[in-house]
């Protein structure tokens, strides 16, 4: 049996910059992966580029049972923190649309330094090897990995959900979370293509793209991206792109989906246009949306009619069907196809600085918890901040044992 300080489980990004920070601070640090290697999953993000952080950090861009939780934590670490983890590393980056920050280096780069300036700080990683047996006694976990027993007055759970199993992920991390006590919320993919009912009448548009604006109908409203419209692509099976994967977010079985495929036009004052009145209305549309949508969404008993010969009822019926086309997807790809799921620990039974309020010394951070972000880089950001808001609460009134505790470049950004 070895003991030590802090025992982290989990090596994704969450995982790796909380051993990191850990260490600096003073504690002796255990890493223990379940996978050959580090970051397996993070390396795949953002198309293998790592979309990092992003320049507009609020509740309103993470969904759970409640977004507010996410609040003072993202005061704590904000888009500079992450910035400045990213120089530190030497890792460059660029800022693109809707306020994405993406590595210029492979994502697998910003893995591997992170481990690396872990192992520099003294953490014990032990990968390949997967948790056998936990145990919480006295105010001290117990835990069998592989071969390996390890015993600590800290646990931090940073696994994450069971979205994208080809990269490893399951729900391995929940499973503890409820052994020791907590409630899980049941996971649902998000972040996912929406695959439609057979008899939805936009099937066989696949390949298109076009910026459209995406609408959820919940039991309490409506709820939609807050960035507005993104890029829409049609599939052989549904929707994908940008616009349905935040749209996913806030979906769950039974909820309709409106879509608006001219956002930010008003097809009534279109059609009010005198220079329009003698076009027909399939031309007015395959002007403004492509061909073959336009030719779907047109009602058939309209679309050669004149515009100017069409009454309020009709020009009615069209602003409808383009801007307010509803459908209830069948359902999603599913979690094999989802780059996160929503659910997990809830944490209404955690206190800010992401411990638990039912076991003392038990912290989570990232994914594993009730908190999901929708496109653009929150959710690694999630795990980035919560990890270190974890290792600030564990660090505040117990300090490292035998090393000086050195401010990492996240502290010095509070």
């Amino acid at each position: 049996m070895q003991h030590v300080d802090l025992v982290v489980m989990g090596a994704g990004p969450g995982g790796l910059f909380a051993s990191r920070e850990a260490a600096r601070r003073g504690l002796v640090v255990a890493l223990v992966e379940a996978q050959d290697r580090a970051g397996r999953k993070l390396s795949m993000a953002g198309g293998g580029m790592g979309n990092i952080t992003n320049r507009t950090l609020s509740p309103e861009h993470f969904v759970g049972s409640r977004p507010s939780f996410c609040k003072s934590v993202l005061h704590r670490f904000g888009t500079e923190s992450a910035l400045a983890l990213l120089s530190e590393l030497r890792i460059p980056w660029e800022e693109r649309e809707y306020g994405q920050i993406f590595c210029l280096e492979p994502a697998s780069l910003f893995a591997r330094r992170l481990l690396d300036s872990a192992l520099a700080e003294g953490v014990l990683f032990l990968s390949g090897s997967p948790l056998r047996e936990c145990a919480y006694k006295e105010g001290v976990f117990h835990v069998r990995c592989g071969e390996r027993q390890l015993s600590a007055s800290r646990l931090l759970i940073a696994g994450g959900s069971p979205a994208c199993p080809q990269a490893g992920a399951g729900e391995s991390a929940a499973r503890l979370a409820a052994r020791l006590g907590h409630t899980i919320i049941p996971f649902r993919p998000v972040l996912v293509p929406f695959v439609m009912p057979p008899e939805w009448p936009l099937h066989g548009l696949e390949g298109i793209s076009l910026t459209a604006e995406l609408r959820v109908c919940t039991e309490h409203g409506s709820a939609s991206d807050p960035c507005g419209a993104r890029s829409l692509l049609f599939t052989h099976r549904g929707l994908s792109g940008p616009a349905a994967l935040v749209a996913s977010c806030f979906w769950q079985e039974g909820n309709a989906l409106v879509v608006d495929f001219l956002p930010g036009e008003n097809l009534i004052e279109i059609m009010h246009r005198p220079e329009h009145g003698r076009q027909l209305v399939r031309g007015l549309l395959a002007r403004r949306l492509p061909a073959r949508l336009a030719e779907r969404l047109v009602p058939q008993d309209l679309a050669d009619r004149k515009v100017a010969e069409l009454g309020k009822k009709d020009r009615e019926r069209i602003r409808k069907s383009v801007h307010e086309h509803g459908v209830i997807p069948s359902g999603t790809e599913g979690l094999r196809k989802a780059e996160a799921a929503a659910g997990g620990v809830d944490v209404r039974e955690l206190g800010s600085g992401m411990e638990s309020r039912i076991v003392p010394g038990l912290f989570f951070c990232g994914e594993v918890m009730d908190v999901t972000g929708l496109l653009g880089g929150y959710n690694i950001h999630w795990a980035l901040a919560s990890a270190f808001a974890a290792v600030k609460a564990m660090t505040a009134t117990a300090g490292g044992r035998g090393r000086k505790c050195r401010a990492s470049s996240a502290s010095a950004a509070e």
